[in-house]
């Protein structure tokens, strides 16, 4: 977990999350995220983007990190499995409860998270495009 400034604004209110764009598994995700905010409260960007691109910088990470999908919450950019938790921390209930499992060692949880991540492809598949929201959710995405 690594923090610092982002060239692009942060909001306070709204965490944003940095995914793989042509990764079903990820995609998957950010639908079931979308579908289960009602308090409006995620922004998203593929980590192909150039906003994604941007803020990576800021805190001083490469923007070739596809392997990692990246929270960007108070000022912290958090990642793996310590990303995925906070998400669905912050989601709310009762996806909040699976918070409990930060309790397990960062080591042993991003051990899993990466098996996982470093077989996405295969496993989930992959789109030729990055996912295009659709006109109502556009404003949920950073361009």
């Amino acid at each position: 977990m690594e923090s610092g400034i982002s060239p692009i604004p942060l909001s306070e209110t709204h965490p944003i999350l940095l995914f793989d764009g042509v990764c079903n598994l990820c995609n998957g995700f950010v639908r079931f995220l979308l579908k289960r905010d009602g308090k409006d409260l995620f922004r998203f960007a593929a980590l192909q983007s150039e906003s994604a691109r941007k803020m990576l910088a800021g805190f001083g990470r490469s923007g070739s990190e596809l392997d990692s999908y990246l929270l960007v919450h108070q000022g912290l950019c958090l990642d793996k499995s310590t990303a995925a938790l906070t998400t669905l921390k912050l989601l709310g209930w009762p996806w909040r409860m699976l918070y409990f499992l930060k309790l397990a060692p960062r080591p042993m949880r991003d051990w899993v998270y990466e098996r996982i991540a470093r077989n996405r492809y295969r496993l989930f598949g992959r789109r030729e495009t990055c996912m295009l929201p659709s006109p109502d959710l556009e404003s949920r995405f950073l361009p």
